[in-house]
This record gives C-alpha cells, sequence and structure tokens, in this order.
C-alpha cells in the first residue's frame, strides 16, 4: 500500500460502487477497502511471473491499457504514474485523470534507472530500445483525460512540461489520524519506504557509514541487496514491515531521513504526524511538505556530505511534536476526499452541460 494505492483507497470512497481496472492484480496485496471492489486485470495478469516480474513487460503496458476498459462507463477516473491515462474511452465519457507523475523512468530519471550497477546489461538494452517507443506513445496519449489533478505543484510543472497540459493541485491523502504524537526517541534515525533506484537509499547509507548514528531502513525492493553490501553495522534492514510495525519506527526514531527527490512523498508527513522531524533532500514534493527548520532540516545536495551536515543543524534546532503534527494535518485524508469530491461534482456538472 505506497501512495498511489492509498489514493485508489480514497477514491473508493467516493465513488462506493464503482469497478476497478488494473493491469496487475495480486490478491492479499492491497487493503480490504480496494479487496472488496470487483477489480479486472490485464491480458497481461496470465503471463509467467506478472505477480513478481511484471516490470519487465513494461513495453506491452500501452497495449494492455489500451485494451483494458470497456465501453459504457459515464466517468472513469484514472490513478497514473506509468500507463493509466492512456486508457481508451467514450466520447460520452468524462475521464479524469489523478497524476502521481509522468512516467519518470522513460523520461527525466531514465539514467538512474537503468544505469550500469542499477540493472543488467539486457534490461538497460531493452530500455533504450523501447524508451523512443514509451515516450511517444505517452505524449499521443496525453490528450485522453479531460482533466488532469496533479498531486503536488511540482507535478503539475512536470504535467506541464511533459504533456503540455495544465492541471490542478490536489495533495495525496494521508491518514494521519492512523498516528499520534510521539515524544519517545530509541536512539536511531529512519529510513522508509521502496528501495528503488531515485528514492537514493545509497547516500543516506553512505552518509551513515561516515558516521556513528544509527540507521534503520524499513522497506524492501530491487536494491537491498546492493544496499546491504555497502552498509556498515551500524545500519539496520528491517525489510517489508506491517503497518503497526511502521507506526511504531516512527514514533521510535529521532527522526526520518528522506533523501531522494520525491514527486510529493507521504512518509515525511506520516513522521510529522507523528511528532517526527524530517531531514530531506529539498527537491521535489518536499518543498511543499516540509518547513526548514520548522518541521525538518532541508539539504541542498544529495550527498553523503550533504546528509551530514542536515544532521549537525538537526542537532542544533529544537522541534515541538505538536506543531509537526498541525502540519501535517494539512494533508490529512479528510481534506483530500472534501476537495477531490468538491472538484468531481463541478467538473461533472459542466460536463453535462456541455453535452
Amino acid at each position: 500500500m505506497r501512495g498511489g494505492e492509498k489514493v485508489v483507497e480514497a477514491l473508493c470512497e467516493i465513488f462506493p460502487t464503482a469497478e476497478i481496472y488494473t493491469l496487475f492484480h495480486v490478491p492479499g496485496s492491497v487493503s480490504a477497502v480496494i479487496e472488496d471492489r470487483t477489480i479486472h486485470t490485464s491480458f497481461l495478469q496470465q503471463f509467467p511471473f506478472a505477480k513478481s516480474h511484471y516490470r519487465y513487460y513494461l513495453p506491452l503496458f500501452p497495449s494492455a491499457i489500451g485494451r483494458l476498459l470497456p465501453e459504457g462507463y459515464d466517468l472513469v477516473f484514472s490513478s497514473h504514474h506509468s500507463v493509466a491515462k492512456g486508457v481508451r474511452t467514450g466520447r460520452n465519457t468524462l475521464h479524469l485523470c489523478y497524476c502521481h507523475t509522468p512516467m519518470r523512468y522513460i523520461w527525466d530519471l531514465f539514467d538512474e534507472y537503468f544505469a550500469p550497477g542499477r540493472s543488467g546489461f539486457i534490461t538497460r538494452t531493452g530500455a533504450r530500445l523501447f524508451r523512443g517507443y514509451l515516450q511517444r506513445w505517452d505524449k499521443q496519449t496525453a490528450g485522453n483525460p479531460q482533466l488532469y489533478i496533479a498531486n503536488s505543484e511540482n507535478i503539475r510543472r512536470r504535467i506541464r512540461a511533459t504533456y503540455n497540459r495544465d492541471s490542478v493541485v490536489i495533495y495525496p491523502p494521508v491518514d494521519t489520524g492512523s498516528f499520534s504524537v510521539s515524544r519517545e526517541q530509541r536512539g536511531y534515525f529512519l529510513v522508509a519506504g521502496a528501495l528503488v533506484p531515485y528514492k537514493r537509499v545509497d547516500v543516506a547509507v553512505q552518509a551513515f557509514n561516515a558516521s556513528q548514528h544509527r540507521l534503520v531502513i524499513a522497506g524492501d525492493g530491487p536494491e537491498r541487496g546492493r544496499l546491504e553490501k555497502i552498509a556498515g553495522q551500524n545500519i539496520e534492514f528491517r525489510g517489508q514491515v506491517s503497518d503497526a510495525a511502521l507506526r511504531d519506527l516512527y514514533a521510535g526514531c529521532r527522526a526520518l531521513v528522506f533523501p531522494g527527490e520525491e514527486d510529493f512523498g507521504i512518509i515525511p508527513v506520516e513522521a510529522m504526524a507523528s511528532g517526527k522531524p524530517v531531514i530531506a533532500y529539498a527537491r521535489g514534493g518536499t518543498l511543499e511538505t516540509v518547513l526548514d527548520g520548522v518541521t525538518g532540516i532541508l539539504f541542498r545536495e544529495q550527498t553523503p556530505e550533504g546528509i551530514l551536515l542536515a544532521m549537525d543543524s538537526f542537532e542544533k534546532t529544537r522541534f515541538d511534536p505538536d506543531r509537526l503534527r498541525e502540519h501535517a494535518q494539512r494533508f490529512d485524508r479528510k481534506v483530500f476526499v472534501t476537495k477531490m469530491t468538491k472538484l468531481i461534482d463541478s467538473q461533472w456538472q459542466e460536463f453535462l452541460s456541455a453535452k
């Protein structure tokens, strides 16, 4: 249940009888709210190793999304970070797209995903071979939705640059009610999230290798093996953890370390909702969620030295846990549902009047 799935979960609250269409679905991998829906999958679901190695079928994603949805729906809402906005709809259908990001691994982050050492030769070769095709398809289908809803001002700018489309911003839902202010400290710093290249957890590992501070890493992904090989004894890998275990890790940490450039970044908001400050790279969504010197410390250079300097500033700064939580509540799930419902209603009325 990452950010995209949590958006879908909130949309299920707004659309209580809607069916879900998705390229892949692994039963039991998402919340009961989503699992209880009628879920339709693409033809890729039947391919070998689709549940565990779906990324290798990326060149087939455009074809799969194009064949996924039958006609006859009044409203289609796509949750897009890869190909969802490319779904085909009829002329009498309103298509709204919540965009987490244009497909980052074929645009600006291509080199980070497919650099030597991060992917094998065959994967890199295939990515270079299909990149042009995927970019053309991504732009050709940019006109499919009648409206884009960006998850941050950061992504609003990227939608404009990539798709030449305007958008409105509604921040993604964070279930701040699941967290409570903690003043406990167990002496460790925390990194949490998927261990994928663009998260740049390697920079945090290198920084803590050069310090005496403890670091706990919660999460799993293709980068884990490489990170474990370079990590010192003061760094502990917990793997994928339950929601309850993650709440406990937030409660006990000194601060969350967030070394990557994120589209929005739900994890820093969850940490702040727990009364914990964030040491974050000053790019992307964190510029909209972390108040430098108030709810965290921002570092300008995405290097181990940048993190270590930020930690020095952190040691000299006092943070008010209640102020942290108050700030996090700006991004609460209820705020998302209220704003999204209002926007959908207005777009639907406008769509009907234009028929």
